[in-house]
């Protein structure tokens, strides 16, 4: 594959990114992988007590009320998708055109609605996250997997949109491995998307990231999901979707 990409932005930052969320995967971990992809270092604090969580209330850091956020260029930014947005357009990762972008956009929703299946299943009861799992493989494989499908075959590029590396494909990826973890023979009606995944994988900085000692976080735990119900007081009583 030739693969010519580069960050737009390759000064030498002053500080790194720091990311405020939990030790564990959640609405952070998109934006892990995007700073990844973009290979871009970043420093983590995380949430271990509600004490934390308070301070963060009480300094008017968090907008909303909600994490993750992200303290960069000055700014202490919130909302998953306003954060990826930023990052992806600092990065040069968010097209050329507006065009390009809304084809993007449209990409990344639907993966961020496959995946928002696959969040909620740390915290459901044995019984739902069976249900929830048969969910998940009929939603990736009947809606959203034909649809990139299509779309690689269709245009007969490498990547989404533009035959460059974008956000799109940042969390395609993203999306198609954490399928993969709840059912390992999901791409096996999708060959474009299995030369897809060896594709991208093969990224110099998808490659590193995929390695251990990265930020990427591994299939949450017990141990996650007791600190997010404790930290948040939420997330007690989640049902299959």
């Amino acid at each position: 594959m030739a693969f010519s990409w580069r960050p737009r932005n390759c000064e030498i930052m002053a500080e790194k990114p720091k990311l405020y969320y939990f030790d564990g995967r959640g609405k952070m971990e998109s934006i892990r992988w995007l700073f990844a992809a973009a290979g871009v270092e970043c420093e983590e604090e995380f949430l271990e007590t509600r004490e934390q969580y308070e301070k963060l209330l009480q300094d008017g850091s968090l907008l909303f009320q909600q994490v993750p956020m992200v303290e960069m260029d000055g700014m202490k930014m919130v909302q998953t998708r306003a954060i990826l947005s930023y990052i992806a357009g600092k990065y040069n990762l968010y097209g050329k055109d507006l065009k390009e972008r809304a084809l993007i956009d449209t990409y990344v929703e639907g993966t961020t609605d496959l995946m928002g299946f696959i969040l909620l299943f740390p915290f459901l009861s044995p019984e739902d996250k069976e249900k929830q799992l048969a969910v998940i493989v009929e939603k990736a494989t009947k809606r959203y997997f034909p649809v990139y499908e299509k779309i690689l075959k269709d245009h007969g590029q490498e990547f989404l949109v533009g035959n460059q590396f974008s956000w799109a494909d940042v969390q395609l990826i993203e999306a198609i491995l954490m399928v993969e973890e709840k059912s390992s023979s999901v791409l096996a009606e999708f060959p474009q998307l299995q030369a897809f995944k060896a594709r991208i994988c093969n990224i110099p900085t998808i490659k590193k990231f995929l390695e251990p000692g990265s930020l990427r976080k591994p299939v949450p735990d017990d141990k996650y999901v007791e600190t997010v119900r404790r930290v948040l007081q939420m997330y007690y009583n989640v049902k299959a979707t």
